[in-house]
């Protein structure tokens, strides 16, 4: 089975990659993971606040990956997968790729205009290396057009 793996956060990249792993998977009887990251806090507080800001962070994520799969469910697709990493983001997706041989392409879209954004200048740098395809959905396509594609 591929397995399109999905990096979500708040950006409407987040939704085009979304919805074109999500159609590549049901085209191909696949299924979607759905990694939502938290990145690591760069200060020490005291104990109790820094856990709190750590926690708040999490919650968000999860909030934020359980609403896109909500999202999927609801266009009838399979029930994605759901992770949700503390850290780099480059460091935790290498590690979820290394973790998950199953994963058959990550799927990422760039910033509709200006620079594509660091995770596609990242992984499109070090494509060569990467344990699977990357596909990279261009930002500005609108939902029909990605439906076409996909």
């Amino acid at each position: 089975m591929r397995v399109y793996l999905v990096i979500i956060d708040e950006t409407e990249e987040a939704h085009s990659a979304l919805r074109f792993a999500s159609r590549r998977a049901a085209k191909t009887g696949g299924a979607v993971h759905i990694l939502a990251l938290v990145p690591k806090q760069d200060f020490n507080a005291f104990g109790g606040v820094q856990a709190t800001i750590e926690e708040e962070a999490r919650d968000r994520a999860e909030v934020l990956a359980n609403s896109a799969a909500g999202e999927l469910i609801s266009e009838g697709a399979r029930m994605p997968q759901i992770a949700v990493r503390v850290g780099d983001a480059k460091t935790v997706i290498k590690d979820y790729l290394a973790d998950h041989p199953e994963v058959a392409a990550l799927v990422l879209a760039a910033a509709p205009e200006g620079a594509p954004g660091p995770l596609v200048t990242h992984f499109s740098a070090t494509a060569g290396s990467l344990s699977c395809p990357l596909f990279v959905v261009p930002g500005a396509l609108p939902d029909a057009e990605i439906d076409r594609l996909s």
